[in-house]
């Protein structure tokens, strides 16, 4: 019987086969690289506001606390965002006449919240609770960065489940006392490690399997 195929076939199959592994795996590594873009993730960037707030002049420069204008990171999910009346406490009495602040005074004569365009939102499906974390001793920074060196506010982590999860596995390298909590400047010490498990154990830091179970972020 003729042969069928010419000999060569056997290299064509093999680099057919090859080049096909590494286009998949191109394909699957530019999926991945879109995944963990800024364009997908919104790390480092700055989303329009009404009015662009500074947190670097406000609580860098001005020394403002985080809970005066969050109210209730400390006790609800929801961290809260300043009423207008909590800007004008303030703003009434400085740059009363500025251009700049228009959106606020109009907030305030409509009594119409201003539309602040969220910077850090988790989908529907997750659960988080700001109170809960604040209270375990997890800082503001560990999640949102160094706010008080921020003129605009942007993101500096994914907020991914694998993230959360990275954390949630091994809390101790975050936990801070809690009157460090709110301190944006604040770094683990050399021994964190170790200070870390000693506030776990003080705050009644759940076990790792509860802290990565489903049922904790998705209810």
């Amino acid at each position: 019987m003729a042969q069928i195929f010419h000999h060569s076939a056997n290299t064509l199959a093999r680099t057919s086969i090859l080049l096909g592994i590494l286009g998949a795996g191109s394909v699957l590594g530019v999926m991945v690289m879109f995944f963990y873009s800024s364009a997908v993730t919104g790390v480092g960037e700055v989303r329009e506001q009404p009015v662009p707030f500074s947190h670097a002049h406000h609580v860098g420069g001005e020394g403002i606390d985080c809970r005066y204008c969050h109210t209730s990171v400390e006790s609800e999910a929801s961290a809260g965002m300043p009423s207008t009346k909590t800007c004008m406490t303030c703003h009434s009495q400085i740059w009363k006449d500025s251009p700049l602040l228009e959106p606020v005074r109009a907030s305030l004569r409509s009594d119409r919240s201003l539309p602040w365009v969220r910077v850090h939102d988790t989908p529907d499906f997750a659960y988080f609770n700001h109170s809960i974390h604040v209270n375990k001793g997890v800082g503001c920074s560990t999640c949102h960065g160094r706010l008080d060196q921020m003129q605009l506010t942007f993101k500096t982590e994914t907020l991914y489940m694998q993230w959360c999860i990275n954390c949630h596995r091994n809390p101790t390298k975050v936990l801070r006392p809690r009157d460090k909590v709110f301190d944006l400047t604040w770094e683990p010490p050399l021994n964190q490690e170790e200070v870390g498990a000693r506030l776990a154990k003080e705050y009644n830091i759940p076990n790792r399997q509860l802290l990565t179970s489903c049922s904790t972020c998705h209810r």
